[in-house]
């Protein structure tokens, strides 16, 4: 059996269509749009990081007294 029949790809992810979307037809000001979009998705990605890194360091921070 296929690992990609076990595990298929989420249907209509929003990532993939993201990165397949065609780039032609978008004029420079939508793809500076774009850019400032994605921009602010890897900040808000990188603070939930951050966020669930210190939340496990405290924990572990607690449990090891």
């Amino acid at each position: 059996m296929d690992l990609d029949e076990l595990f298929p790809n989420k249907p209509g992810d929003p990532l993939a269509l993201v990165a397949k979307q065609d780039l032609d037809p978008l004029s420079i000001d939508e793809l500076h749009a774009r850019i400032a979009i994605l921009t602010s998705e890897i900040e808000r990605v990188q603070a939930k990081i951050d966020a669930a890194v210190n939340f496990r360091a405290s924990a572990d921070a607690i449990f090891k007294q």
